[in-house]
């Protein structure tokens, strides 16, 4: 082989291998990070009773883990399944799941654990050694088409909202919902993300069709974000975006953070799974509509798990999650991606990044793809922050009434 040809070949095997990180650097890198998780759903288990202070062996989440894993702050969400909305008590479920946060989790563990509001107020709790706790709503049928209550909400420190859950409600389509013609948002749905405006509430689209997604993007005068949703482009399921609207959604500013589903993350995941693969699509809203007598939330997970096995049986890794950050960047731009891992609220994570406490191995999977620790600070928290601070402005302009 001619030596300049060799030469080319070394150092293009060079450029596409990982490069070598110590444990040292990622710790280092790893602590320099404020990481802010965007959505966390341990709280449908506190609610019912799980104490989040103590070690368990199974689920995602728990204080010493958090501690281990080096997070700094999270979105916990209140989740509040459509069932509630069907039989008129979704606003009663919001406040349940409010009151978990805030009762089960804040006033528990006072030491470790500080509500916060803002993005100084994130910054604030870092300085102090706390855990920063956020509140945002997962499915907006919790507010009863009621400005009032939303109003309400917010004052009892909810800082995002997701339009929809699965389901559709009487203003905003969901991507669920694919019985429904998909008509985007109504003119309420345009006042409620005003009055969002307004408040200081960031607009969340996880969850919901595509056409209510560039309805929201237009009617929205601060960026918007999502919370847990990952790349169409990678794992072609409704739940995630498209390049289009995720390039469109970074150009306005706003982040999408990246969900830790195995089926958000891996094709063969989602086509075992009840959002890639339309015939277990249909066994799972038949299996849902049987369940809808069982009130009880800690048995109609059980029935959920047995019905599927546990979740999808092809788990993801730690380089899916990777090629979905690094999709972002390469379409949008390193400040229009973050982290939103969906932990205790999907049954299959990826191996490597199983609880917590792996958050390290991510880092490390970042640094050996050559981010920096600048790049590795803005998809932790810094482009979260920002769209914060963006909201938090257009709030104060709006209440001025400029």
């Amino acid at each position: 082989m001619h030596w300049a040809l060799l030469l080319l070949c070394v150092t293009a095997a060079a450029q596409n291998s990982p490069r070598i990180v110590t444990d040292a650097e990622v710790m280092r890198v790893h602590k320099s990070a404020l990481l802010i998780d965007t959505h966390n759903d341990v709280t449908s288990a506190t609610v019912d009773g799980l104490d989040i202070g103590k070690r368990r062996a199974d689920g995602h989440t728990d204080i010493p883990r958090l501690k281990e894993g080096g997070v700094g702050a999270t979105f916990f969400a209140v989740y509040v399944s459509a069932n509630y909305a069907r039989e008129g008590k979704a606003a009663n479920r919001t406040l349940q799941m409010i009151d978990t946060v805030r009762h089960d989790i804040i006033e528990r563990y006072p030491d470790d654990m500080e509500l916060v509001t803002t993005a100084d107020g994130i910054v604030a709790a870092r300085k102090k050694g706390k855990f920063a706790v956020l509140l945002g709503i997962e499915g907006g049928h919790g507010i009863e088409d009621s400005l009032r209550l939303l109003r309400g909400f917010h004052a009892l420190g909810v800082r995002y909202m997701t339009l929809t859950h699965s389901n559709s409600n009487n203003w905003a389509d969901s991507s669920g919902d694919i019985e429904k013609p998909n008509n985007g948002l109504s003119k309420f749905g345009r006042e409620v993300i005003a009055e969002m405006n307004r408040l200081g509430m960031i607009v969340d689209i996880s969850h919901v069709s595509d056409k209510t997604f560039w309805d929201a993007l237009e009617t929205s005068k601060a960026p918007i974000f999502a919370s847990h949703s990952s790349c169409r482009a990678i794992s072609p399921i409704p739940r995630n975006m498209t390049d289009e609207m995720i390039v469109a959604l970074g150009k306005k500013g706003g982040v999408i953070h990246i969900n830790f589903g195995c089926e958000f993350l891996n094709a063969k995941s989602a086509q075992a799974s009840p959002l890639g693969n339309p015939e277990l699509r249909k066994k799972f809203e038949a299996e849902m509509a049987k369940m809808g007598d069982i009130k009880d939330p800690a048995e109609r997970r059980a029935a959920m798990r047995k019905m599927f096995g546990g979740g999808p049986r092809v788990r993801a890794t730690l380089a899916d999650v990777v090629a979905h950050i690094d999709h972002v960047v390469k379409i949008a731009g390193i400040d229009a991606v973050g982290i939103g891992s969906d932990y205790d609220g999907v049954g299959c994570v990826p191996e490597g990044l199983d609880d917590v406490s792996k958050y390290p191995n991510l880092t490390r999977a970042l640094l050996e793809m050559g981010y920096s620790a600048e790049d590795i600070r803005k998809i932790y928290g810094g482009n979260l922050l920002r769209v914060m601070r963006a909201v938090e402005k257009t709030s104060a302009l709006s209440r001025k009434g400029t």
